[in-house]
Parts: C-alpha cells; sequence; structure tokens
C-alpha cells in the first residue's frame, strides 16, 4: 500500500446535520419573497435573495446586513443568459430552489374584453417557463445537496376545480396551472435522482399582486404564510406534488 501523501489535504467527512443548508429564492425583494428570506436567515440558512432591481430592495439589504449568511443577485428571470450566469456563479450544492417570483400581469388586458399577446407571453414566461429554465440551469448544485428540493410556489387560482363562480385573470391562471403540471412532469423525470418537487400555495395573502388583482376581502399577512410555506417545504415527502396550501390543505386540481 503506497504511503498517504504528507501534503495532501486532509478530508474531513462532515456529519449531513452539521452541513449549512443553502436555499435560492427568487422574486425575494417584497411581499412572500421577501418574509421568506427573512425567516430562512433567521433560521441560520444560507440564503441566497434574488431581485430584479437589487438597488431598489432596500427591506431586502436590511435583512442581509443582520444575516451574512444571506447574499443578494440580480436575476431576471425571463433572461437566460442571466439564470446561466447565476448558476455558474453559485456552484455549491443547493438544498431548495425556491422558485417564488410570479408576474400578475394587467388584470384589465387578460379579460374577454381585451387579450394581450404580449401581457400573455410575459405571464407565461415568467410564471410558467421560468421555474423550468431555473430547474434546469441549478440541477446539478440541487443533486449535490442533501435535501434536494424544487418548489413552486403557485396560486389557488390554478385550480381547475375553483372557476364557476370566478373568471378573469385568464393568462394569470392559465400560467400558474402550466407550472403545475410542469412540476408535476419534472418530478416524473427526477425522482430517481432523489428529487424531491413542491407545488405550493401561499393562500391570499396580502401583497401588491393581490392588490393589483383587484381583491378587496380579506387576506393573510406575509409571516403566518411564509411560516406555512417554509412549514410544507421542511415536510415533503417525496410524493407525486399535489398543490398544497401553506395550512397543509391541498387544493383541488
Amino acid at each position: 500500500m503506497p504511503s498517504p501523501d504528507p501534503e495532501a489535504p486532509v478530508r474531513v467527512a462532515i456529519p449531513k446535520e452539521l452541513v449549512v443548508p443553502t436555499v435560492l429564492i427568487t422574486g425575494a425583494n417584497r411581499g412572500i419573497g421577501l418574509e421568506l428570506a427573512r425567516q430562512y436567515a433567521a433560521a441560520d440558512w444560507r440564503v441566497i435573495a434574488t431581485a430584479r432591481d437589487v438597488a431598489a430592495a432596500t427591506d431586502l439589504a436590511a435583512i442581509a446586513a443582520k444575516h451574512p449568511k444571506l447574499s443578494i443577485d440580480a436575476l431576471d428571470v425571463t433572461d437566460n443568459t442571466a439564470i446561466a450566469a447565476l448558476a455558474n456563479k453559485h456552484r455549491e450544492p443547493l438544498d431548495v430552489l425556491l422558485n417564488n417570483a410570479g408576474w400578475l400581469g394587467d388584470p384589465k388586458q387578460q379579460g374577454i374584453s381585451e387579450l394581450d399577446i404580449a401581457v400573455f407571453e410575459n405571464v407565461m414566461h415568467t410564471n410558467a417557463y421560468a421555474p423550468l429554465a431555473l430547474a434546469r440551469a441549478f440541477l446539478p448544485q440541487i443533486e449535490a445537496s442533501v435535501q434536494k428540493k424544487i418548489i413552486v410556489i403557485t396560486s389557488g387560482l390554478s385550480s381547475l376545480t375553483n372557476t364557476r363562480n370566478f373568471g378573469s385573470l385568464y393568462f394569470y391562471r392559465m400560467s400558474k396551472a402550466a407550472a403545475n403540471m410542469a412540476m408535476r412532469a419534472l418530478q416524473a423525470d427526477l425522482r430517481t435522482k432523489g428529487i424531491q418537487v413542491g407545488i405550493l400555495a401561499p393562500g391570499v395573502v396580502d401583497t401588491r399582486l393581490l392588490r393589483q388583482s383587484g381583491w378587496t376581502g380579506e387576506a393573510l399577512d406575509t409571516v403566518s404564510s411564509a411560516t406555512g410555506v417554509i412549514r410544507n417545504i421542511a415536510n415533503l415527502k417525496g410524493q407525486d406534488p399535489q398543490i398544497q396550501l401553506y395550512s397543509g390543505e391541498s387544493v383541488p386540481w
């Protein structure tokens, strides 16, 4: 047996429970994404938080100032070149890819009186295509991690069952339904790699997106919603993903 090289680096196996987990959160500059970043950072996770306009993400910067394991990167999720560059920058294992970034689109341009094709393409790209593009770009990092989870934040408005008494917002609803299908198909493709995919609905949450939709009823606060989402991510069991509310209840397809 050859003698060990005295100059070779000593490699020590680190127990899995001592590995600091990493989460990447898109659209982390406000609303649910901001609260998700805050809670993961407070739990001592390594957080890669992205925003389209980093300079304007002052609330996120304030969290980063208190939590050195949180970093902020600029990312437009509709820019494939930017996605590739981010994946090249962050090559460390990624436990949770949390596709939170979403786009409502102008409600007036996605009703039966007006169907703006440009709005349709932007909403579909942001909500349905981008999560798949991110999953593809970060697949090696996800596969190398301990937890191996890909999450998409969907909406209860994606449910085909829940359309009887409420129409409009066609593009947004279509995009979220498409994202659900994409994640189901992705789970089928990645199951043998031990990767878990989750489709999580945050509930009706008091965010800018909700206000833009015209909703005037009661709404959940971001803290309660994000707490439930994080709990559901932790409890993923590798089953075929369902539309799961922050509360743990399932939403009918």
